[in-house]
């Protein structure tokens, strides 16, 4: 889509004047995981989102749901269904893309750094976006700006 057809499209759905929405926030993504303990590493260990609480799945028995704190009362939570072949992690067209996590400059440096360390694999845009893949493959992107902005632009 070229820039005309952003605009367009801006100008036909965006309400400088719209009200609240109707949702509190994001409660929870969830992804899946092949290996509960090496999704904990990651996510608490590298990235530094405190594991909160881990329970069964109620729908598949002996699967475990767990969550790590993001930030403004956010989850990941995570999946892992033993026994079935779920294959690799896959783009699809409806599927998650990235998940875009905001972090302060000093916890964008550290984590930066602790993800080279560990050898994860990373693309640096803009001097603010990190992305890079967890262990099953989900792209993640951790933005050093503030919530409701990118590239210093407002969105929210």
């Amino acid at each position: 889509m070229d820039a005309a057809a952003r605009k367009v499209i801006a100008d036909k759905h965006i309400d400088p004047n719209r009200g609240a929405s109707t949702a509190r926030g994001v409660h929870h993504i969830a992804l899946l995981s092949s290996d509960v303990q090496r999704t904990i590493d990651f996510y608490q260990g590298l990235l530094g989102f405190p594991l909160t609480e881990v329970f069964e799945n109620r729908d598949y028995p002996n699967s475990t749901h767990f969550f790590f704190d993001i930030g403004a009362g956010n989850a990941i939570a995570f999946f892992d269904f033993p026994g079935l072949d779920l294959g690799p992690y896959a783009e699809v067209l409806g599927g998650l893309h990235h998940l875009a996590i905001s972090i302060s400059r000093e916890n964008w440096d550290v984590a930066v750094a602790k993800l080279r360390d560990a050898g994860v694999e990373l693309h640096l845009e803009s001097g603010v976006s990190a992305y890079f893949r967890d262990p099953d493959g989900a792209r993640l992107e951790l933005l050093a700006e503030p919530l409701g902005e990118m590239y210093g632009m407002k969105v929210i």
